[in-house]
């Protein structure tokens, strides 16, 4: 079991990073939360879970303790992968995920992409007592990274989309609804993670 990986940032976007140690590069994946606390680092420490299929061993990577903790509650629910996992922590923080469980709002959950009711419902029923028992978090405000031109803005928030499983087509119209709301000076954390909850 790789409990945590600490070593330099080799590469790193939205969706991955690879950590260089000592020669060898660890591909792993991340969720656009990590990512937005690791965009400006050169080193790194992430706690790490080791999914094991018949085809592929990939590794996911967390640069809080919770938000492993939280991961690996959503995959023991039947019908929640790992990416979709993933999914669900680069859509909200650990505090706004505990707070829509505790609080029973399906609808919150539900606007994660693949996310249907059932599944939405299956979640809060079955964690909302492990969340209570455990105290709840007040929710986080969103993260502002580094702000970029808006060009390389889009490009890097439309290949985030994609690699989640967003059509192109589709990825490109939920950028444009969020930048008109927004402007042109919002972070890529913020862009990638309103452009999840745009509505199609």
């Amino acid at each position: 079991m790789i409990t945590y990986l600490k070593g330099k940032l080799a590469f790193k976007d939205p969706t991955h990073v690879i950590i260089d140690i000592h020669g060898i590069g660890y591909e792993v994946k991340i969720s656009l939360n990590t990512y937005g606390k690791i965009a400006e680092k050169e080193e790194v420490m992430l706690h790490t879970y080791l999914h094991i299929k018949e085809d592929a061993h990939t590794l996911y990577g967390f640069i809080e303790a919770s938000e492993k903790k939280a991961f690996l509650d959503l995959i023991s629910i039947s019908g929640v992968g790992a990416n979709t996992g993933l999914m669900i922590l680069s859509s909200m923080s650990v505090p706004e995920l505990e707070q829509a469980i505790s609080e029973g709002d399906h609808p919150t959950i539900q606007r994660v992409k693949g996310i249907g009711a059932k599944t939405a419902q299956r979640i809060v029923l079955e964690l909302k007592d492990k969340i209570i028992k455990s105290g709840i978090s007040t929710p986080e405000g969103v993260g502002h990274g580094f702000v970029q031109n808006s060009n390389k803005l889009k490009q890097e928030a439309l290949q985030a989309l994609i690699t989640l499983g967003f059509t192109k087509a589709q990825a490109e119209k939920n950028i444009m609804t969020v930048l008109k709301k927004s402007g042109p000076d919002v972070s890529l954390e913020t862009l990638i993670k309103a452009s999840l909850k745009s509505s199609s």
